[in-house]
């Protein structure tokens, strides 16, 4: 461009010389813009979209109790309900029906049936009663070894009677002596925390 008289000093374009919204979405190339374009506290939640915020872009550890928008006082004696309340324990709901130290349970408690887990064994074997249960079906000429003995524990044999079976490990039997079965037999076993005590409490069972 031709000028009369000196050139003017080069000066160059600031915000002051663009109009205002005169550079719509249309006119920025894509990915020109990174974070370091994005000025401090630029982006509030009006600039958000409904849902744009989803789990993956929210980092480990980034919500804690401060950010929650529940209702009541967060602390150490307060939980978080499922209604999104922080609430205090009523002692009164509790008391009488929990026992607490130096207290005893009152009324009537009513417990629902128990099954026990029970087990299929046709070879030789060690009772495992954290895995396999209590109750042993076994059949075939196996022999059962005594696993070790811990207070409070017991399990229960039902012998099929089509084999035999031998024990391995002590067993304290009464009078001293292995029972002689007849045909279907059930076991009882249970430990004194040293021993395991054994006895056939039915045999010839049809």
């Amino acid at each position: 461009m031709a000028y009369l008289g000196k050139v003017p000093a080069l000066v160059p374009i600031d915000a002051t010389d663009i109009p205002a919204n005169s550079i719509d979405a249309s006119k920025i190339i894509d990915g020109v813009i990174t974070v370091d374009d994005i000025g401090s506290a630029a982006v509030g939640t009006d600039e958000l979209a409904s849902n744009a915020v989803t789990n993956a872009k929210v980092a480990d550890d980034a919500i804690g109790v401060a950010e929650l928008s529940a209702t009541g006082t967060a602390s150490s004696s307060t939980f978080l309900r499922g209604d999104n309340s922080w609430i205090t324990p009523d002692q009164a709901d509790i008391t009488g029906k929990l026992d607490t130290a130096g207290d005893t349970m009152t009324g009537t408690i009513v417990t629902l049936g128990i099954t026990e887990t029970e087990a299929t064994k046709t070879s030789s074997f060690t009772p495992d009663l954290n895995v396999d249960g209590t109750i042993f079906d076994v059949s075939g000429t196996i022999t059962i070894t005594m696993p070790a003995a811990a207070a409070g524990k017991s399990f229960t044999v039902i012998d099929s009677g089509s084999g035999t079976l031998s024990w391995g490990g002590t067993v304290q039997w009464p009078s001293a002596t292995a029972p002689a079965p007849s045909g279907k037999t059930l076991y009882e076993f249970i430990s004194d925390g040293s021993n395991w005590i054994g006895m056939m409490a039915a045999t010839g069972i049809a």
